[in-house]
């Protein structure tokens, strides 16, 4: 028998050891725990890493929420820094910006004059943030009446200058005082929001702000809801998009303090009481 060159029985050898090698690489990655360095939420059933997360929120003492909101009167943009003390932050809706801030119970409203100018021409009648049109449609077209006294007047515009940067602080009678206040109740926005509907199913593993994170969905597509919870420290959540296209809002500066002060009185006019509505 003619004996093998020492190469060609070199590399006969050396073949069988790389698949080997290969071989042992593939199955020690599919073995891998996608939780190893995780707080293991995400190695539990759907419903218990829901209750973890609202028990994280529940327990918490500060967030910061952003994002959009459908409702039925309209879009609105948040970016609130909220805690039980009250909140600060802004709201923006279909045609206007204003800054929000409660402490305590007092709850002080801050717009420029295009936001006032808007309110005063609808004759003091428009809730803040709202157009005074019978719809708020975004289909829905700017109409005059007969008299053509859509427009601001002078005095409007007076008006509207002297409340412009200025905080207006809500009188708690006022019709708007609860619709505003409820931008700022952090049990109430976080309770109202965190809810999943249909049977609850563990989705996707992602990242939310650079924290890894798992998905839990209401229904069968996420047509119920979807929450992405953290898989890092306290399981809280992280991010949460409302079914049937009903919004998104990432939940961020978990238990992070954040100062609440009243303006300063010189800062501080009321619109009911201290401002006429005609020039002085």
């Amino acid at each position: 028998m003619t004996a093998l060159p020492p190469v060609r029985r070199i590399r006969r050898v050396a073949l069988p050891v790389a698949l080997c090698v290969g071989l042992a690489a593939a199955l020690s990655a599919c073995a891998e725990d996608p939780d190893e360095g995780t707080n293991g939420v995400g190695r539990l059933p759907a419903n218990e890493i829901e209750k973890k997360a609202r028990a994280a929120a529940d327990g918490a003492v500060s967030v910061r929420l952003a994002g959009n909101l459908v409702t039925k009167s309209g879009t609105y943009r948040l970016n609130m820094r909220l805690k039980a003390q009250g909140a600060n932050g802004s709201v923006t809706t279909r045609k206007s910006t204003f800054e929000l801030l409660r402490v305590g119970d007092a709850l002080f409203l801050k717009a420029g004059a295009a936001f006032w100018r808007h309110a005063e021409g609808a004759g003091g009648s428009a809730k803040p943030g709202e157009s005074p049109d019978s719809s708020d449609s975004p289909d829905s077209s700017d109409s005059s009446d007969s008299s053509g006294s859509s427009g601001s007047s002078g005095s409007d515009i007076d008006v509207a200058d002297k409340l412009d940067g200025k905080y207006v602080k809500v009188p708690q009678d006022d019709p708007s005082y609860k619709q505003l206040r409820g931008f700022t109740e952090m049990n109430v926005l976080l309770k109202g929001l965190l809810q999943l509907h249909g049977e609850v199913r563990k989705g996707d593993r992602d990242k939310v702000g650079g924290v890894r994170t798992i998905e839990i969905a209401g229904g069968q597509h996420g047509e119920g809801g979807t929450l992405d919870v953290a898989l890092e420290g306290t399981p809280f959540p992280l991010q949460f998009a409302r079914g049937g296209g009903g919004g998104v809002v990432v939940l961020s500066d978990w238990n992070k303090d954040f100062p609440l002060v009243e303006p300063e009185k010189e800062d501080i006019l009321d619109y009911g009481r201290q401002l006429p509505r005609t020039s002085d």
